[in-house]
C-alpha cells in the first residue's frame, strides 16, 4: 500500500487509502489573487516604487532589512496607490510570490465599516483554504494559525505578500503581521505607524511636474490620445494643479470632471476652483469627495486635537513653529507640542523643514478654515489671531532691536528676546514668510498697527537680507494704514524707508521723488531729525546718479542737522555719504577725512555694521592714493566686522576691494580667487550690478596677471550686466579693460571696438577723466591695430582731460604708454561696488 500527497498545503482532513495518489495543482488558489486593481495612470513615485520593489525582491534578507513597511501620509496623497503598484509589480515578477497577495482593507477610518483584528485575521484565513469550521474564535488562536499557515506555504515555495490597507492604528495591524522574515508585509495608514516595529515610509504631495503629469495621463486614460488638453494649455494645467495642491486624490477627481466634458478647458476649470471658499465643495465627483476624505480622519480627533487643528489656518503664512502655535492656542505650551505631534502623526499637518515648524497642506488648510468657521463660538478665532500677532510684534521688536542701531517710535517697550545678534536673525530668517504674510493681512483682520510695527522692525533685515521685494511689499501694506490712520510722520517714515530698496534696485528716479516726498512731511510738522534723515538719503541717491554738485550741499546741511540734534549715528552716515561723493570727485584727502571722521563715531556709538561701512569706504579711496598696506588693513578689518554681522553682501563688497589691493600689490592669483569669491557671493545675495563689479575686477585681475584671454568672457559678462542695467558709466570701466583684455590676446580690431564705446559711454555721462582714460586706451590700441594717425589724433584728445585730473605727469605724453594692455595694467578702471 501506498500514499503520496504533494503539491499542497493542508490544514484539514487529510484522505488515505489503499492505492490512492493526490497530485494537487501549484496554481495560485483564487483567494490569493484578490488584490484591487492598481490605477493606469500612476507617477512621480519612481524613487518610493524601487524602494518597496527592492525590498519585496525574494531572497535571504539582510540582518537589518525590513520585513514590514509602513506607508504613511495624509488623505487622498496615494499611499494604497503606490503600495498596489508595488505589489502588481511584484506579482508580475517571476517567482517572486508564487503563492500570490493577501489583502485585506481594514477601513480603520469608517466608523461603520471598521475591521476588529479579529474579523480581519477571519477573512484572511479563509483566503488561505481554511474552512470556517477551522478557524479560531480568539485573537490570538487567529494570529497563531494565521502564521503558521504562512509559514507552510513559504515552506513549500509559495512565499505570499500580505497588504493591509488603511490602518486606523498600529493595534489593529500588529496581530496581521506574521513573524516569518519570509512573508513581507505592507501596511498603509494615516497616521506614521513608529509603534508597529515598521520601515516608516511618509508619503508628501506630488511635485509640481508630476502632479500635471498625472492629470495628463488621466485624461489621455479616459478619453484616449487624442485628448491634449494639458499639452494644449499647459499654463492652465499648472495652476490646476497648483489648485488641487498637487495632491493625487484631488487632481483624479478634476480628471474626472474633465474626462466627463471633454469639451471643457482647463481654464474653465481652473477658474472654477480659483475661489478658495468653494474649492472643497467642486472637488467632488458622485460618491468621492476631498472634504468626505478629510473629514474621516477629523472625527477622529479628541477636542483639544480638534481645537488647534481648527485654530492652525489663523496663521496668515505658510507654516509656523511650536512657539508661535502655542501662543495661537494660548495653552501650555508642552500640552500644545504634543497636540501638534498627534496631528502629525495623523498626517492632518506635516512637518517642516526642520524640526519644530509644522504646515498645512492648502487643502487641508481650506478645511480646518471650513472647520473652525462652523466652531468660531467656542474657539474664540479673535482672541486666538490677537495672542499670535502680539507674538510677532512683540519678537520682531526684539530681534531688530540687534540689528537696528536704534529703536523707532514703533519699537517702544518692546521686550529683550534674543541673548545674542545671531539667534535674532535665525528667527527672523525661519519666520520671514509669516511675518510678511502677517503684516499684510493685518489691516483685514482688524489689526492695522501691526503693519506700521512688523515695516519698521523688519526693514533692517531686508536690508541686511536684501529681500527687496518683500520690503516694497510690507511697505506698501504699511503705507495704505498710515493713509488711512491720517498719520502724516508715519507716512513721511515710510516714505523715506522704501526708498533704500528702491535705490538697492537702482529705480533712483522714484527713490528720489520719494524722499522730496518726505523731506516735505518732516519740514511741514517741523521735524529736524526726519528732515536731515530725508537729505541724507537723497544725497545718496544724487551720488548713485553722478549729480555730484547738487549731492555736496545737501549731505552738508544734512550733516548740519544731526549735529543740531545731537544725532551722532545719523551724523555718521551722512559723513560717509559725502565721502563718496568727495572720492568720486577725485578729492580723496577730504573723503578720507569724513570717513575716519565716521568711524570714529561708529566706535563711539558702538554701530559696528557702520563701522564697517566706513572701512570700507576708507580702503578704497587709500587705494586711490596707493597707501595699499593700509588700504589692505583697513578692508581686512571691514570684512572681519562683516563676517561677525553675518552681513554676506558687506563681505562680498569688501573681498572685491581688497581684492583690487591685491592685484595692484602684485598678488594677482590672491585676487582673483577673492574675486572669484565676490562674484559667487554676489550672485547668491542677487546683487546683479555688485557682481558686475566683481566680474570686472576679475577680469583686470586676470588683464594684470597676464591672462588676457581668459579675462574676456567675465569682462563681457560686465558689459553686458552694465548695459542691461542702464548703468553706461560702469559699462565703460569694463569696457576699456575688455579692450585691453583683447588687445593682449592678440585681437585687435575687436580691442578698438571696445575702447571706442567706452569713450562713447564716459561722454553720454560726462566724467572727463574717464573720458581721458578711454581716448588714451583707444589710441593704445589703435597703434596696437597698426592705425598709428588715428592713434595720435586719440591721444592729443586724452592728453588735456588727463592732464586736468591729475593723472598725467607733467611733460608726460598719452602715445608713449605704449600698448593698451601695458596702459590698462598701470591706469586699470577698477569698479567699487
Amino acid at each position: 500500500m501506498h500514499n503520496e500527497i504533494t503539491g499542497g498545503v493542508y490544514f484539514n482532513v487529510v484522505a488515505q487509502g489503499r492505492h490512492i495518489t493526490l497530485e494537487l495543482p501549484r496554481e495560485i488558489t483564487p483567494a490569493l489573487t484578490g488584490l484591487p486593481p492598481a490605477a493606469g495612470t500612476f507617477t512621480g513615485r519612481d524613487a518610493d516604487l524601487a524602494l518597496l520593489a527592492d525590498a519585496l525582491r525574494p531572497g535571504p534578507p539582510a540582518g537589518d532589512a525590513p520585513r514590514v513597511w509602513a506607508v504613511a501620509g495624509l488623505p487622498g496623497v496615494g499611499k494604497t496607490e503606490l503600495v498596489l503598484q508595488a505589489a502588481r509589480h511584484a506579482l508580475d515578477q517571476d517567482d517572486w510570490f508564487p503563492g500570490g497577495v493577501l489583502f485585506v482593507d481594514l477601513f480603520g477610518y469608517d466608523d461603520e465599516r471598521r475591521l476588529t483584528p479579529e474579523r480581519a485575521l477571519g477573512s484572511l484565513l479563509r483566503a488561505l483554504g481554511i474552512p470556517d469550521e477551522h478557524v479560531p474564535a480568539d485573537l490570538q488562536d487567529r494570529a497563531r494559525l494565521y502564521g503558521s499557515v504562512l509559514s507552510a506555504y513559504a515552506d513549500q515555495g509559495r512565499r505570499v505578500l500580505v497588504v493591509v490597507d488603511n490602518a486606523g492604528t498600529a493595534e489593529q495591524a500588529r496581530p496581521l503581521l506574521p513573524a516569518d522574515p519570509r512573508v513581507p508585509v505592507l501596511v498603509t495608514s494615516r497616521h506614521t505607524l513608529a509603534g508597529l516595529g515598521a520601515r516608516l515610509l511618509d508619503l508628501s504631495e506630488l511635485d509640481d511636474a508630476s502632479a500635471v503629469d498625472l492629470l495628463r495621463q488621466a485624461l489621455r486614460e479616459a478619453r484616449g490620445p487624442g485628448d491634449t488638453r494639458v499639452a494644449d494649455d499647459p499654463a492652465a494645467a499648472a495652476e490646476l494643479a497648483g489648485l488641487c495642491g498637487n495632491l493625487p486624490l484631488a487632481l483624479r477627481i478634476v480628471a474626472a470632471l474633465l474626462a466627463d466634458l471633454p469639451g471643457r478647458p482647463l481654464a474653465s476649470m481652473a477658474d472654477a476652483l480659483a475661489d478658495s471658499r468653494r474649492r472643497l465643495e467642486r472637488l467632488a465627483r458622485e460618491d468621492v469627495t476631498v472634504r468626505a476624505v478629510f473629514g474621516l480622519s477629523y472625527a477622529h480627533l479628541r477636542p483639544e486635537q480638534a481645537r488647534l487643528f481648527r485654530l492652525l489656518p489663523l496663521n496668515p503664512g505658510p507654516d509656523l513653529s511650536t512657539e508661535a502655535a502655542v501662543h495661537l492656542a494660548g495653552a501650555d505650551p508642552y500640552a500644545v507640542e504634543e497636540l501638534l505631534h498627534t496631528l502629525a502623526r495623523g498626517h492632518l499637518i506635516e512637518p517642516g523643514a526642520v524640526y519644530g515648524r509644522w504646515r498645512l497642506h492648502d487643502l487641508m488648510r481650506l478645511y480646518a478654515a471650513e472647520q473652525g468657521e462652523a466652531r468660531s463660538g467656542e474657539d474664540a478665532p479673535t482672541e486666538a489671531l490677537e495672542r499670535l500677532f502680539q507674538y510677532y510684534a512683540r519678537t520682531s521688536g526684539a530681534a531688530a532691536g540687534h540689528l537696528a542701531h536704534a529703536a523707532g517710535p514703533f519699537l517702544a517697550g518692546t521686550e529683550p528676546g534674543f541673548a545674542t545678534r545671531e539667534e535674532a536673525v535665525a528667527w527672523l530668517d525661519d519666520e520671514r514668510a509669516n511675518l510678511v504674510a502677517a503684516s499684510v493681512a493685518a489691516p483685514g483682520l482688524g489689526a492695522r498697527k501691526l503693519s506700521l510695527i512688523l515695516f519698521e522692525t523688519l526693514s533692517g533685515y531686508f536690508s541686511l537680507r536684501r529681500h527687496f521685494d518683500d520690503w516694497l511689499l510690507v511697505g506698501a501694506t504699511a503705507m495704505r494704514v498710515a493713509l488711512d490712520l491720517d498719520w502724516p510722520l508715519a507716512q513721511a517714515e515710510v516714505t523715506q524707508n522704501l526708498s533704500v530698496p528702491m535705490r538697492h534696485l537702482r529705480r533712483f528716479d522714484q527713490a528720489a521723488d520719494m524722499l522730496e516726498a518726505a523731506r516735505a512731511v518732516y519740514r511741514k510738522i517741523g521735524d529736524r531729525g526726519g528732515e536731515g534723515g530725508a537729505l541724507t538719503n537723497l544725497g545718496l541717491v544724487l551720488w548713485e546718479t553722478r549729480r555730484f554738485d547738487e549731492a555736496i550741499p545737501l549731505l552738508e546741511e544734512a550733516i548740519a542737522i544731526h549735529r543740531e540734534t545731537g544725532d551722532r549715528h545719523s551724523e555718521g552716515v551722512a559723513l560717509t555719504n559725502l565721502g563718496l561723493v568727495l572720492q568720486s570727485l577725485r578729492r580723496f584727502a577730504e573723503a578720507a577725512e569724513v570717513y575716519r571722521e565716521d568711524v570714529a563715531i561708529c566706535a563711539e556709538t558702538g554701530d559696528r555694521r557702520g563701522r564697517a561701512q566706513a572701512l570700507n569706504h576708507l580702503g578704497t579711496v587709500l587705494r586711490e592714493e596707493d597707501r595699499l598696506d593700509e588700504a589692505a588693513a583697513a578692508l581686512t578689518e571691514a570684512g572681519a566686522l562683516f563676517g561677525a554681522l553675518d552681513d554676506r553682501y558687506g563681505e562680498a563688497q569688501t573681498l572685491t576691494n581688497l581684492g583690487v589691493v591685491l592685484a595692484r600689490q602684485g598678488r594677482p592669483e590672491e585676487s582673483c580667487d577673492a574675486q572669484t569669491r565676490a562674484v559667487e557671493a554676489f550672485r547668491a545675495s542677487q546683487a546683479p550690478h555688485d557682481e558686475a563689479t566683481a566680474l570686472n575686477n576679475l577680469g583686470l585681475a586676470l588683464v594684470t596677471w597676464g591672462r588676457c584671454e581668459e579675462a574676456v568672457a567675465p569682462l563681457e559678462q560686465a558689459a553686458t550686466a552694465y548695459r542691461d542695467l542702464a548703468d553706461r558709466h560702469s559699462e565703460g570701466m569694463a569696457l576699456i579693460n575688455l579692450g585691453a583684455a583683447l588687445g593682449g590676446a592678440g585681437r585687435a580690431a575687436a580691442s578698438v571696438d571696445a575702447c571706442a564705446e567706452a569713450v562713447a559711454c564716459y561722454r553720454e555721462t560726462a566724467d572727463r577723466h574717464r573720458e581721458g582714460l578711454a581716448l588714451a586706451g583707444l589710441a593704445a590700441a589703435l597703434r596696437g591695430a597698426g592705425r598709428s594717425e588715428e592713434a595720435r589724433a586719440a591721444a592729443a584728445e586724452a592728453e588735456p582731460l588727463l592732464r586736468e585730473a591729475g593723472a598725467l605727469e607733467a611733460g608726460a605724453r598719452v602715445e608713449t604708454v605704449g600698448d593698451l594692455h601695458s596702459f590698462v595694467r598701470a591706469h586699470g578702471t577698477e569698479a567699487t561696488p
